[in-house]
């Protein structure tokens, strides 16, 4: 019962084309500033000044797909690193879920929390839950209001951003069916993409 009213939720995200509003590539991706696991402001333009940046948003510790996501993302680590850039994963949980989800993953990357959901806010993927899927996520034992910083019913489509020095969205991945995550292999090609010289026109 419990995956037919989930799945009819996705379906009728999909349907309302909600994802077609989010942040896509070529968008200024938004600026913004967030604490790390450990409470150390992490801001997306300081990073952006070391090279470029997979930013990764996930739902929480709680979600399997999430923490499959992650720990694939997390083997990817070297060979983005190699190629210049950063990741960076941001939930609607608070600190210490953060941190958690960190440790038990093994990551090796910074782990944000979007404790008033502004960010996800900036990038358009945030949405309210349904009456109906709220009871739904609590018979599931995933009552929001106990896991979300900010207490509230909402959560960010699972997005990843693929973010150029200049601040300009190279590779947007926003998909409503939230089973579905960028592949590592395309965060890769992206980076690959972003080292390629720019041909010289006449």
């Amino acid at each position: 019962m419990y995956k037919r009213q989930v799945q009819a939720n996705v379906d009728a995200l999909i349907a309302s084309d909600f994802v077609g509003s989010a942040v896509k590539e070529g968008d200024k991706a938004p600026d913004f500033e967030l604490p790390g696991v450990r409470g150390n402001p992490v801001r997306l333009s300081s990073l952006l000044g070391q090279g470029p940046v997979v930013l990764a948003f996930y739902r929480g510790g709680w979600c399997p797909y999430c923490n499959l996501q992650l720990r694939a993302y997390q083997r990817i680590l070297p060979e983005i690193r190699k190629l210049g850039g950063q990741l960076v994963a941001i939930s609607p949980e608070p600190p210490d879920a953060s941190l958690t989800t960190a440790e038990k993953n093994e990551l090796e990357f910074e782990v944000l929390s979007d404790a008033d959901v502004q960010v996800a806010k900036a990038y358009r993927i945030l949405f309210d839950l349904s009456e109906q899927l709220q009871k739904t996520y609590v018979g599931m034992g995933r009552d929001q209001t106990e896991l979300n910083a900010d207490g509230e019913w909402h959560l960010p489509i699972p997005a990843t951003y693929v973010i150029a020095q200049d601040g300009r969205v190279a590779l947007a991945y926003v998909d409503a069916e939230y089973r579905t995550r960028l592949e590592p292999a395309d965060i890769l090609a992206a980076l690959q993409r972003l080292q390629a010289p720019v041909a010289q026109t006449s």
